[in-house]
């Protein structure tokens, strides 16, 4: 017997008797997924053809964001707990699911402009600048924009749920508090403040750090926390950077459906820190 056929003869056969085949009183992958509703969620408003590639990347990526709001949100329970160590595979999966949909984008860049135009009048004013969860992401890391808000001001659990998240301690303000629990100086105005402003760049939170990256042996698990906020940092700017380019290469300099100045929008906040301190200690390290 060769060895394709000695593989062969190993695999579960359509009628053997070891594999379940009546689901009619149990649950099957597809009940436990609910792949009904998902895989029926997927309407194209115009019927051309490539709206569907459309709709599955955003759908896609939205279940993505769900799974790092989730990640982030247990992240930032156990820190203010002072469980470092809990966070690191959190956050760690969380840089991973980000490359995720950072590839995301070289899908949807194989939509081209002309196919484009063909149902963008059928998307109205949605916009995935509206994306909630996009935006309780952007919370999450400290990007506060009290503004924002009103885009949701039609559906008020959501509006609420958007408003105390604006109103809690960011993923940073946590890993600020946590230098503080170990002793490190911090100025007491990034400890306690109004968590719905964005945070500001402070020396004494850039001392502190600075003090985790002179003596990595003693703080060695606050230093692979701060190394772990970079690499979300790091990510979210590539995911931003992708999308930009992405938008200007399938409509240009046009006006997004939201109303938003699209690819000028994009460049506008392509370049900003959501942990600034952990950026420039590396010039004086």
């Amino acid at each position: 017997m060769t060895h394709s056929e000695k593989h062969e003869s190993s695999r579960p056969q359509a009628g053997d008797s070891s594999i379940h085949q009546d689901f009619s009183k149990e649950m099957s992958y597809g009940d436990y997924l609910q792949l009904d509703k998902i895989l029926n969620s997927q309407t194209r408003l115009s019927g051309h053809h490539d709206e569907m590639l459309f709709i599955i990347i955003h759908q896609a990526s939205e279940l993505w964001m769900k799974l790092i709001l989730h990640e982030l949100e247990a992240a930032r329970s156990v820190i203010l707990q002072n469980q470092l160590d809990a966070a690191f595979k959190m956050l760690a999966r969380v840089s991973k699911i980000q490359q995720q949909l950072i590839q995301s984008w070289d899908v949807l860049s194989t939509l081209t402009p002309a196919e484009y135009m063909e149902f963008r009048s059928s998307l109205g004013r949605s916009s995935g600048f509206q994306s909630y969860q996009n935006r309780l992401i952007e919370f999450m890391l400290g990007n506060k924009q009290t503004k924002v808000l009103a885009v949701y001001e039609h559906e008020p659990e959501l509006f609420a749920q958007l408003n105390e998240a604006l109103h809690a301690p960011s993923l940073y303000d946590a890993s600020i508090q946590a230098l503080s629990m170990r002793g490190i100086e911090v100025d007491p105005a990034c400890l306690q403040r109004d968590w719905s402003q964005e945070y500001q760049e402070n020396d004494s939170v850039r001392a502190a750090w600075l003090t985790v990256y002179q003596d990595v042996e003693r703080y060695w698990d606050l230093y692979e926390l701060a190394e772990k906020l970079v690499d979300i940092d790091s990510r979210q700017q590539q995911w931003r950077f992708n999308h930009m380019t992405t938008v200007e290469r399938v409509i240009g300099f046009k006006t997004g459906t939201g109303g938003s100045s699209g690819v000028d929008y994009l460049k506008r906040v392509v370049a900003q820190r959501y942990f600034p301190e952990l950026w420039s200690l590396r010039t004086v390290l």
